[in-house]
């Protein structure tokens, strides 16, 4: 065994530990920790999905704290504006007028995770902020150019009211790796759990009961483009995403057929180049935490819908109905197309 292949084993028992801290924060969400993993890993965004309430917060606060770095979080409202990411402005003590670095730019080189609330609550003007800094982990402000390599990039959309929202742009969309919908537990003991459990009522208390520094975040990066070069995909398998790829665009060329839908003429826009990318990366991670150094078919599955289902585009007439059609759609496409 090569030392590569010794820090990548060493790697990988320290990300399954991680996994097993973090679910000791938040209970009935095993799928949903190995994909954000997935994305902590393949250093990809990350947007969410998710009623009021079901802990998405306290999930992101976790990982920041297993993870070892700094935690932001903004909340999105109509009134918020670019600079409020980058400062805020007060009356002091003294009675003058004070600045302060905003939460984008508070804890400097050492952000790990930032939170963006309700997104779709802010203006386009906002999200335009974030995707340079999901894009370049940088932005500019008093006179300097402050930097986020290790940063990973969250935001939730509210999906129940539409009132005073904004949806995000197919070009914000495509720069998040994965979409992740976090639903409540399933099971009634664990709805009882975090219901009557008092553990659960205290954020602060149980983030901060979680082993810190698990994983070195700082090493975040390297780490991750050991997981790239060193987990192959075959010449089959490159073929199965191609496949997978034409038919985002085109899938009644692939005898995808959904019921009330003419699939000849559903699609916009496939997956874009970006997407596949991010795909085969994440499935690349996908298999390293399951131990193997190749990628098969079920690790390409594994995160197909989370990586692809937000960045079709449907025709207009479609396109509102698109939480209603993207899972049939995703289903239809993984069943049509032929695994090697």
């Amino acid at each position: 065994m090569n030392r590569d292949d010794g820090v990548m084993s060493d790697w990988r028992q320290r990300a399954l530990m991680l996994e097993g801290e973090v679910a000791k924060a938040v209970i009935g969400q095993a799928r949903t920790i190995r994909l954000i993993n997935t994305a902590v890993f393949a250093r990809g965004h990350v947007l969410l999905q998710g009623d009021v309430g079901v802990g998405k917060t306290t999930l992101l606060r976790a990982f920041a704290q297993v993870l070892g770095g700094d935690f932001g979080r903004i909340e999105g409202t109509i009134d918020l504006m670019p600079n409020d990411l980058i400062y805020y402005t007060y009356i002091s003590a003294e009675g003058k007028p004070a600045v302060e670095r905003g939460p984008l730019i508070q804890h400097g080189e050492s952000l790990a995770v930032f939170f963006f609330n309700e997104i779709n609550r802010a203006r386009p003007q906002v999200h335009s902020l974030l995707l340079r800094v999901m894009a370049e982990r940088s932005v500019a402000a008093f006179n300097r150019e402050f930097r986020f390599p290790h940063l990973v990039v969250f935001a939730d959309r509210n999906r129940v009211e539409r009132e005073e929202t904004f949806e995000i742009s197919a070009a914000a969309r495509d720069r998040f790796m994965l979409e992740v919908t976090i639903d409540a537990p399933a099971t009634d003991a664990e709805r009882r759990e975090l219901m009557t459990d008092p553990r659960f009522h205290d954020t602060d208390r149980l983030v901060g009961a979680l082993a810190g520094g698990l994983v070195a975040y700082q090493e975040l990066n390297q780490v991750s483009e050991l997981i790239q070069r060193g987990v192959q995909a075959s010449e089959a398998l490159q073929a199965y995403a191609m496949d997978l790829w034409r038919a985002t665009a085109a899938p009644a060329d692939y005898g995808v057929r959904l019921s009330d839908l003419d699939t000849a003429h559903l699609m916009l826009a496939g997956a874009s180049p970006r997407g596949m990318s991010l795909l085969l990366r994440a499935a690349r991670v996908a298999a390293w935490l399951d131990g193997r150094e190749y990628v098969t078919p079920k690790d390409v599955q594994a995160v197909f819908v989370e990586t692809i289902a937000h960045r079709l585009c449907y025709q207009p007439v479609y396109e509102m109905r698109r939480h209603e059609i993207s899972a049939r759609l995703m289903s239809g496409i993984l069943s049509s197309v032929a695994a090697p």
